[in-house]
């Protein structure tokens, strides 16, 4: 990992050249006094240095979505972000089913967590009725419900799958990260979820699913932590990275940036 002034020294030493321009849709109803809504655009601008292209980030306010594939057709990336429940939660739902169906990377945060994994439940699993019981608490399949222990402003230390994109993002079997949440997926439906094509690359000590990635997708990644709060703290979110590079390695041939611009627009 580089540095931000190690980052943009090494772009400046580079010829000149242009760099791939990539939208990702920031799912969510942005706020500024939510921790995470901070930490996501600069987790994304430090991504971008190490990986050599121009991320441009688009807050998406769920109210505005209306479920066409067309709305999100133009975007390299999708991250379902934290801060639920959503103003239209269908809106959420559809764009993680797009991400999903249409093989563009997605990743998911804290709710974007939990809601991804409602979505897989309704839509891959049969369970249509599925719900999140902080907005469904009477719900018959509860498929997120309120944690034992909260973990609101909590730090836990995990263990990562042997394989898997997020082990191969860290490239450590161990890892402490921080959260902001009361919610998690319920253990009676996890059999369910993993049988179905999820595979759990991340749990707490003891044993509670905290990750789920899709192996069959070029990259759908979801945790109940918050990794991209290490930006705040100077440091990349080695997940950030490994979705910006999944994001450029898919991406077409179109619009670009010079790296003479960028590195200045950083500075």
């Amino acid at each position: 990992m580089y540095t931000t002034h190690e980052a943009v020294a090494k772009y400046e030493e580079m010829p000149v050249q242009m760099l791939p321009c990539l939208r990702v849709a920031l799912i969510g109803d942005y706020n500024p006094s939510v921790i995470a809504h901070q930490a996501i655009p600069e987790a994304l601008r430090l991504a971008a240095l190490a990986g050599g292209v121009e991320v441009q980030p688009v807050w998406t306010h769920t109210s505005t979505i209306t479920g066409q594939d067309e709305e999100f057709a133009e975007f390299d990336g999708i991250w379902c972000v934290p801060a639920g429940p959503y103003a239209n939660d269908d809106g959420a739902f559809a764009a993680i089913r797009f991400a999903r169906e249409h093989r563009v990377p997605f990743l998911g945060t804290c709710a974007g967590f939990q809601y991804a994994l409602i979505e897989y439940a309704r839509n891959v699993c049969g369970i249509r009725t599925a719900d999140h019981e902080e907005t469904a608490r009477d719900a018959a399949q509860l498929v997120i419900t309120r944690l034992a222990c909260s973990l609101v402003e909590q730090t836990e230390e995990l263990l990562l799958a042997p394989a898997g994109i997020v082990r191969r993002a860290y490239g450590v079997e161990r890892i402490t990260e921080g959260y902001h949440c009361n919610f998690g997926v319920n253990p009676e439906f996890e059999p369910l979820l993993l049988e179905n094509g999820f595979q759990p690359v991340a749990r707490d000590l003891a044993g509670n699913l905290r990750g789920v990635e899709l192996a069959t997708h070029p990259f759908f990644v979801a945790t109940l932590f918050q990794h991209e709060r290490r930006a705040l703290r100077g440091e990349q979110s080695p997940i950030v990275d490994a979705f910006v590079d999944a994001m450029a390695s898919r991406t077409p041939a179109g619009t670009s940036v010079s790296h003479n611009t960028f590195t200045k627009s950083l500075l």
